[in-house]
């Protein structure tokens, strides 16, 4: 594929190593002289001196021949137009990195849909889900990153006393706005149908949106909510700090946040109302000590340095914390962390490299990602003009046993389909679909024209 890449820096630099590697053509571009002539000395790519925002620029690179075009400098709006532009110009899809939060909270604008981007990408964000889901379920099925965020997944046993255990999931009175995805037994995974019947110790996924969501628990785990609500320390108030302490929210976490920064902790008791914040470093054993590390069921360091976040989770292991996990970025650290003991190490690279390489498809694939667990693929398709699913109601469509449509986005909206819903060209949706008929279903998505 025809990959462009806006930005030379240290995750632009990586991902055309990345890319070059899999043999894809790569072109990068950047403003800085020194950067182009190491990557064209290094690099088998097309490195160009430029502004990445500018159409000239654009066009000189080729940028209506591009399969995808990742703006990754490390300044957001530069990031947003580039990606915007080259999407306009003939790119076929463009990915923005974006550091700032209010980038991504669509409650104020849709940046995304404004600009016409397909995605933007925060790796600090992608990080700090890859630890919360790590603590609520490593085996929840990752949508966080589909559908604009909008969709909530929560993973819960069935317990022997809920209405659900032993009846058809077609009879069971679930909310409009809520699926059920998948369904685990005995260490095998499959996608929900409305014939299955839930037994008790079955683990299944709720999938769509968030009251809802919380409705339906009451049909699978009547009587088990009230437990200890578990520890968890943060240390480092940055983004990815941020964001975990955001994702996991306050409903079974007491969650303690240490940041050494007094005017960034003033800010951040502002926006996590949920979160005891602490104006303290996480490098001084004594200080983790008094503040109860050694009691945390999870702590997480992400000060935004390797050697600090290994540090204080070795620290944090002494003093009896049960789990440790740390966004760990030099590659050369892997086997280090495993021997320390740390139970997860993050990289923002690994992290961004999955995303990166999830987005390089053609036809109706947008995005596209394997499940840890059993055979499961996450698909984000685009519904394409004379697509055989397009006009017809979900349940007319030989989806259902082996695919799943969890959601709808239309508009900048999403929503969880009824069977009734038809798919119109334009619509993006996020589809499990089970390997096995991967190749078959993806048909039905793909234009007849280029079928």
């Amino acid at each position: 594929m025809h990959v462009m890449i806006l930005g030379a820096g240290t995750v632009g630099t990586w991902v055309a190593d990345l890319l070059c590697r899999r043999r894809h053509s790569v072109t990068v571009v950047d403003l800085d002289a020194d950067n182009v002539r190491r990557i064209n000395a290094e690099l088998d790519v097309r490195a160009i001196q430029g502004n990445g925002s500018q159409s000239t620029v654009l066009f000189q690179c080729g940028v209506a021949a591009s399969d995808i075009c990742l703006a990754l400098t490390g300044d957001d709006e530069v990031n947003i137009v580039a990606a915007s532009m080259a999407k306009a110009l003939g790119a076929r899809r463009s990915v923005a990195r974006v550091y700032a939060p209010a980038l991504r909270d669509l409650s104020t604008f849709d940046y995304q849909r404004h600009f016409g981007i397909d995605r933007l990408l925060s790796l600090e964000q992608l990080s700090a889900t890859e630890m919360a889901r790590a603590i609520r379920n490593p085996g929840a099925i990752p949508l966080e990153n589909f559908a604009r965020g909008q969709l909530v997944v929560y993973d819960l046993k069935v317990a022997a006393s809920a209405p659900a255990a032993g009846t058809k999931l077609s009879d069971l009175k679930l909310p409009s706005g809520v699926r059920v995805g998948s369904i685990m037994r005995e260490d095998r995974m499959w996608i929900a149908s409305a014939g299955d019947e839930p037994r008790a110790g079955d683990q299944i996924s709720l999938i769509g949106m968030h009251d809802d969501v919380t409705k339906a628990r009451d049909l699978f785990d009547r009587g088990k909510r009230f437990h200890r609500k578990q520890v968890v320390m943060i240390a480092g108030g940055g983004e990815t700090g941020y964001h975990v302490a955001q994702s996991l929210g306050e409903d079974h976490y007491h969650i303690v946040m240490l940041e050494k920064d007094a005017e960034r902790c003033e800010y951040l008791s502002t926006q996590l109302k949920h979160v005891t914040m602490l104006n303290a470093s996480a490098n001084r054993r004594m200080i983790l000590e008094d503040e109860g590390a050694g009691k945390a069921d999870w702590f997480v360091a992400c000060t935004g340095n390797d050697e600090n976040n290994i540090m204080a989770c070795v620290e944090a292991r002494e003093l009896g914390a049960k789990h440790v996990l740390s966004v760990v970025g030099r590659a050369d650290y892997a086997n280090v962390v495993e021997k320390l003991g740390i139970d997860l190490a993050v990289s923002e690279r690994d992290v961004a490299a999955r995303q990166i390489l999830g987005h390089l498809h053609e036809g109706a694939v947008i995005s596209h990602t394997k499940l840890p667990h059993g055979s499961i693929e996450v698909y984000e398709l685009e519904i394409l003009e004379g697509a055989p699913v397009s006009g017809k109601p979900l349940c007319d469509l030989p989806l259902s046993g082996n695919s799943l449509v969890a959601a709808i986005e239309r508009d900048g909206f999403v929503k969880v389909p009824k069977a009734s819903d038809q798919l119109l060209p334009g619509d993006v949706v996020v589809a499990l679909i089970d390997d096995s008929v991967a190749e078959d279903t993806l048909k039905l998505f793909a234009s007849e024209s280029r079928s």
